[in-house]
């Protein structure tokens, strides 16, 4: 399972890359500026990436205390493996909708502070070093229950895939606001 974990590390490194690039040099004013159409600034975005992930470290802990105890469901042959695919099919980067995410994963709504840039990039290091301790759960083919709803199931693999597709994604869409911010610079200011 080596393979798998370096896999998805050198994702999340590429990720961590694109956004010391693209937003590293951007103050707070810019990093929380919100495209005129709606949607959410580039803070949000990454605040949003840094809850998501850090709700699975729980279900990780639980796992390795023998206490992760998911539903009956997680026994089917056949339904935590496709829930996995649904899941990740839903957070490519290549999006074509919107999708809206769980209250539990809201990005924060007021201003987000400016170093936002920074903890993202601690955290990505934070999460890779996860992962790279969790080859013996992946092995093992653990399911998990989603930190959002607990009778959403699917193994442990599929949810380190879903998390590395699901950053790739909001990094387009930070991009993207950022991009549409910069064209109307009376939203956001200039770059």
């Amino acid at each position: 399972m080596t393979a798998g974990i370096d896999r998805w590390s050198e994702r999340i490194a590429s990720v961590s890359v694109a956004v010391k690039r693209d937003f590293g040099q951007l103050d707070a004013r810019q990093l929380n500026a919100r495209p005129p159409s709606g949607g959410w600034s580039v803070a949000q975005n990454l605040d949003h990436l840094i809850r998501l992930n850090e709700s699975y470290w729980p279900v990780v802990e639980e796992l390795r205390r023998g206490e992760h105890r998911p539903p009956f469901t997680a026994r089917l042959p056949f339904l935590p493996q496709s829930l996995g695919r649904m899941l990740l099919k839903g957070v490519q980067p290549d999006r074509k909708r919107k999708m809206r995410t769980f209250p539990v994963w809201e990005p924060a709504d007021e201003e987000i502070p400016g170093d936002i840039v920074p903890r993202f990039l601690a955290h990505q290091e934070e999460l890779r070093s996860l992962i790279a301790s969790c080859g013996d759960l992946v092995e093992g083919q653990a399911v998990i229950s989603s930190p959002a709803n607990r009778q959403i199931v699917y193994p442990l693999d599929a949810a380190f895939d879903i998390i590395v597709a699901h950053e790739e994604r909001h990094l387009a869409q930070a991009r993207e606001a950022l991009a549409a911010v910069a064209a109307k610079p009376e939203v956001g200011g200039k770059r």
